[in-house]
């Protein structure tokens, strides 16, 4: 079943973990773009501080404070969300926290609380979703944002990488059972790289030294621009930045390789080469993390944004502009194929010996 989803300015937008990060800067874009939003988070004076800053610009914001590990929060700010604007159109699952820790070192009670938030999270929040816009029979989207490493595994974030592993199992499932049922549900799966936020800043760590990404990183701005891309239009997969594809393709295709280059590249690559790590009370796995704060302190290279974002973004511009570059390289391999041709045929009739005997 075709699903047609409305425009940004026409929908109610919810978003969980928007104190901070990639919430924080896909809660002002929607909000630019003219949507109603629903900022939820667990840090209620940050999300009183950004409703009340975007109110100020004249967008409609309301918010609630909320642990989505708790189901009966995840209920209330759909609650707010129907009460305030009489419905929601897009419902994005995206707080997260992370443990930075070797599997065997990190305590059950940690992964069990990350757990809660990562995995738990999304599947109540998509189940409000999905159950607000079947009982509406308008269409909706709902917006899971996994990672990389919900598709590769990873040293030292053992408990994220396999809470994400969950979420993308789920939504996987959740998609082709709302499929065959017919469903008005449009599900996307975002997977987002290294991204600039303050994710290691609010990491649980077990390490001697700060979580720190390290090598190519993208900005926040580029998961915020896939996720209202998949809000207007209905897509199954959302990938933030080239690393995030060939992550899951290399992961597939040569996991033995894989295996070899994670052990030796990413146990310093997601470390501090100096900075000690923030205490573990300071963290944002109990407790919420510092809001307000879209970028994160990396040691990296920041991209300016996410090629790969643009290209799903413009399908019909990207098509027409592989098949002009695999025009032209057509046809300069028949020019070179044409010139090695004629040099093959002439070069004997020029070295011909006309004096040798006939």
């Amino acid at each position: 079943m075709a699903i047609t989803l409305k425009k940004l300015k026409d929908q109610v937008i919810v978003i969980t973990g928007a104190s901070s990060g990639i919430g924080l800067v896909t809660a002002r874009m929607a909000a630019a773009k003219g949507a109603k939003v629903v900022l939820a988070a667990r840090n209620e004076e940050a999300i009183i501080q950004l409703a009340a800053e975007l109110r100020g610009k004249g967008y409609p914001a309301t918010w609630v404070t909320a642990d989505v590990g708790k189901e009966e929060d995840v209920k209330r700010v759909a609650e707010t969300a129907i009460r305030t604007f009489g419905r929601f159109d897009t419902w994005v699952n995206n707080a997260g926290v992370s443990i930075f820790g070797k599997s065997t070192e990190v305590s059950i009670d940690d992964m069990k609380r990350m757990f809660d938030t990562v995995y738990w999270g999304v599947v109540y929040g998509s189940r409000v979703a999905v159950q607000h816009f079947t009982e509406r029979g308008v269409p909706g989207s709902l917006i899971n944002v996994g990672s990389v490493f919900g598709d590769r595994g990873v040293v030292l974030q053992s408990t994220y990488s396999s809470a994400k592993y969950a979420v993308h199992g789920w939504t996987e499932n959740l998609r082709m059972e709302l499929e065959k049922d017919k469903a008005p549900v449009s599900v996307t799966l975002v997977h987002p790289g290294r991204i600039d936020t303050p994710y290691n800043e609010h990491a649980h760590s077990y390490l001697d030294k700060q979580p720190a990404h390290r090598g190519m990183i993208y900005p926040p701005e580029s998961v915020a621009r896939a996720i209202l891309y998949a809000a207007e239009h209905p897509k199954r997969d959302m990938f933030v930045g080239s690393q995030a594809r060939l992550g899951a393709m290399f992961g597939n295709a040569a996991p033995r390789l894989t295996d070899v280059l994670f052990e030796s590249l990413m146990f310093r690559g997601q470390q501090s080469k100096d900075r000690p790590s923030i205490p573990q009370e300071k963290s944002a796995l109990y407790n919420p993390g510092y809001g307000l704060h879209e970028r994160g302190s990396q040691e990296g290279h920041i991209r300016k944004g996410s090629l790969y974002v643009e290209a799903s973004r413009h399908p019909i511009i990207t098509t027409l502009a592989l098949a002009g570059l695999a025009t032209l390289a057509f046809a300069v391999a028949k020019n070179k194929c044409d010139h090695h041709t004629e040099t093959t045929v002439r070069l004997p009739l020029e070295t011909i010996d006309h004096d040798a005997p006939q």
